[in-house]
């Protein structure tokens, strides 16, 4: 399953009523770490297929949202449990890492 688009419109149905833990990546287009993070997130989101959700935030897009998660720099990821935060990260990090967080909430 590749990673799912999260808008304002998508995100109480996708992520706060997810029954399996949502890994949350809040990018931009123009964010060099962040394009360097993108295959690592897209690898994750087929690899935790049926376990887990991946979704992919885009901070010029929903301002809102990435507001509501005080994102400030990115990338940032955020892995989600029964619609609380259960970790978060800031920066590139190697898949293993982002892995990581994830197998926690799984």
């Amino acid at each position: 399953m590749a990673e799912l688009k999260i808008t304002k419109q998508n995100y109480e149905a996708e992520v706060l009523k997810s029954d399996v833990p949502v890994l949350l990546d809040f990018w931009a287009s123009w964010c060099g770490p962040c394009r360097m993070l993108s295959p690592v997130v897209e690898k994750i989101a087929k690899e935790y297929e049926g376990i887990a959700k991946v979704g992919k935030i885009n901070v010029d897009e929903e301002q809102e949202l990435a507001a509501a998660f005080k994102v400030v720099s990115i990338p940032t990821v955020v892995v989600m449990k029964n619609g609380k935060i259960v970790s978060t990260s800031t920066g590139f990090k190697p898949k293993e890492k982002i892995a990581a967080m994830l197998d926690k909430a799984v």
